[in-house]
């Protein structure tokens, strides 16, 4: 037993070695660093919510050296912020979807103590999830391990050494989350493109109603000023059943529609006015950014 113990250390240790060599501390807010990984050459990901600042962010290489980073662009409905670096760094292989029960650990760095590491199991995986913040994950992952105050963009990996994405504790209230690597993807490419994550988005308040024979729709309740639906010519009172020829019974339902489409891009809304069925074309927005 003792020799088996003493294996699955070395292991384990060796995975956390590793894996180093592509965390980095940010250093983005008061107080202390975050965690962030290199996901590309000369690219670090790390998580929104532990950076404050736009300006003046360092970060702690593996080799322990600082070096200026510029803020690329971020992302608050996943989480996710990319810095660009001059250092190409080591990006790791990522991995699928794990397993419930798969033991996982979360690499991050800080300037004082150098590499950090904390080890527990995926405790649960579903399908595409809606973070509280609005955006999408492609995999709800959820943690059962612990993250300490510097461990929010810190790489979560398995025992083979594989990314299954970054570590955030920002996005659920029950336990730490990993950004599923797939997410991680879809949103660098967008912000290193575009500088920033579009939404599309129709303007109006939904609230769903029981119409005759079973059926189900949506009662617009509220018009966003000069929103796409209210320019579309759709009033307040109009009921909302498809989308793009997608049956709608919850606002989830238009928002899947919608984020399956480009900003810019014509959906059919379908309609019923004083008992009448019509369709009219809306023009998918973008959604204004919080500041």
């Amino acid at each position: 037993m003792t020799n088996e113990l003493a294996s699955l250390s070395s292991e384990l240790a060796k995975v956390v070695e590793s894996a180093a060599r592509s965390a980095v501390a940010v250093h983005a807010r008061p107080r202390f660093s975050s965690s962030g990984a290199f996901w590309r050459p000369g690219v670090i990901v790390t998580a929104e919510h532990t950076v404050r600042r736009e300006e003046e962010i360092t970060v702690t290489l593996p080799d322990g050296t600082n070096a200026p980073a510029t803020l690329a662009g971020t992302d608050q409905g996943t989480d996710i912020a990319v810095l660009k670096v001059e250092s190409a760094g080591v990006a790791l292989p990522t991995t699928e979807t794990p397993q419930p029960g798969n033991l996982a650990l979360a690499i991050g760095r800080s300037e004082d103590s150098g590499v950090n590491a904390t080890m527990g199991v995926i405790s649960a995986v579903s399908g595409s999830w809606r973070t509280w913040r609005g955006g999408r994950l492609d995999h709800y992952i959820r943690l059962d391990l612990t993250l300490y105050p510097g461990s929010s963009g810190a790489v979560v990996v398995d025992v083979a050494g594989r990314a299954i994405g970054i570590a955030t504790s920002a996005l659920s209230r029950i336990a730490g989350v990993a950004i599923p690597a797939s997410t991680v993807n879809r949103v660098v490419d967008e912000i290193l493109a575009r500088g920033q994550v579009s939404r599309g988005y129709l303007g109006v308040g939904l609230q769903p109603i029981e119409l005759p024979e079973h059926h189900k729709g949506l009662i617009v309740l509220s018009l966003g000023e000069d929103g796409p639906a209210a320019k579309a010519g759709i009033f307040i009172g109009d009921i909302l059943v498809s989308l793009d020829g997608v049956a709608v019974a919850e606002p989830e339902d238009v928002q899947n529609v919608v984020e399956s489409q480009s900003v810019g891009q014509t959906v059919r809304a379908g309609v019923i006015r004083g008992g009448e069925p019509r369709t009219l074309p809306v023009v998918i927005g973008e959604r204004p950014r919080k500041d």
